[in-house]
């Protein structure tokens, strides 16, 4: 399957919703322990609304390669660094399918 396919966001406006956390899952016992990359580095995760110009809009969720550092918060206009999309497909619990895209990029950054 095709994964980390570079995307150009360069049309659309990038809002926060949700302000940089790190990237948590649940581990088999049920606890919440951070995501890694595979040397170990933590992900973090973002919410943006994206929109372009006459379009509806939409929020995404994006994982960050890295910890975009401080001062990113609901309502600030960013942009994406190499942003990228995976697609992905799997059963749930309830054995149906479940298929979508993944955003990802390697930082984010203020607009302007």
């Amino acid at each position: 399957m095709l994964r980390n396919i570079p995307v150009n966001l360069s049309g659309f406006r990038l809002m926060v919703t949700e302000a940089p956390t790190m990237k948590m899952r649940k581990d088999d016992e049920g606890r919440e322990v951070a995501v890694t990359d595979r040397e170990g580095a933590a992900k973090f995760v973002v919410s943006l609304f994206a929109k372009a110009k006459g379009e509806k809009g939409e929020e995404i969720r994006v994982t960050l390669d890295a910890d975009p550092g401080e001062g990113f918060e609901d309502g600030d206009l960013v942009e994406l660094v190499d942003a990228r999309v995976s697609p992905y497909s799997f059963k749930n619990d309830r054995g149906e399918t479940v298929s979508g895209i993944a955003f990802s990029a390697a930082g984010l950054k203020p607009l302007g």
